[in-house]
């Protein structure tokens, strides 16, 4: 049997709540999040959504904007730009409404020996054989600093995405890989030091798709 969605509801209200109970935790949770960010500009709701994917209120203070990443990325979004990911897991969890712009979501982790051969991460080596299909695109990291330092070598070896959004988590290369990213006269939206994941990224770019959609 199927669950009725409550009527009047959207993704920003709701998080995919389909029940009454679910509803009315999510706004409350949601009513919570906007206390601690305290913040309804576009980066308030991106943090706000951090937060509530995360469940962790420091994200608001370590989420960094550079050169206008919100307008770069939701015109990327209303034009059907496709998306790349560094994993599956990214991919997974992107909304399915990008679709309703014609942007594909897509995970190219190279399946051969190159990458291996040149001492590459599989992600790495995705990107480096997307090449100049990355420009224009929105690139999304949410676990590998390697893919983030080699997407940095590729801008400047002049491939332009529309944006970056990279927020590897660990104790090697992954503050350093987002630094890096910050460098570049592209926008992005990154995290400082060793924190971030897989959510923060997804949460990421679907808020962007969900202020794409208002």
């Amino acid at each position: 049997m199927s669950i009725k969605k409550p009527e009047n509801s959207d993704s920003r209200s709701t998080f995919g709540a389909l029940t009454e109970e679910a509803r009315r935790i999510s706004e409350r949770s949601q009513e919570i999040v906007r206390d601690i960010v305290g913040d309804e500009s576009p980066e308030g709701k991106l943090k706000q959504r951090v937060v509530m994917a995360t469940g962790d209120p420091a994200f608001k203070d370590l989420l960094r904007f550079t050169n206008n990443p919100i307008n770069s990325g939701v015109d990327a979004i209303k034009r059907g730009a496709p998306i790349y990911t560094d994993i599956m897991m990214v991919k997974v969890g992107i909304s399915r409404e990008a679709a309703a712009f014609g942007s594909e979501v897509v995970c190219w982790l190279a399946q051969d020996e190159v990458g291996l051969e040149q001492n590459l991460t599989r992600a790495s080596t995705g990107f480096r054989k997307l090449g100049e299909k990355l420009a224009g695109s929105i690139v999304v990291i949410g676990n590998a600093p390697s893919a983030a330092l080699t997407l940095a070598d590729m801008v400047d070896e002049r491939i332009v995405p529309a944006l970056i959004i990279a927020t590897p988590v660990g104790f090697v290369n992954a503050a350093e890989s987002k630094e890096h990213i910050r460098r570049l006269a592209i926008p992005s939206i990154t995290t400082v030091g060793t924190r971030g994941g897989t959510p923060v990224a997804v949460a990421l770019v679907n808020e962007l798709i969900t202020i794409a959609k208002l």
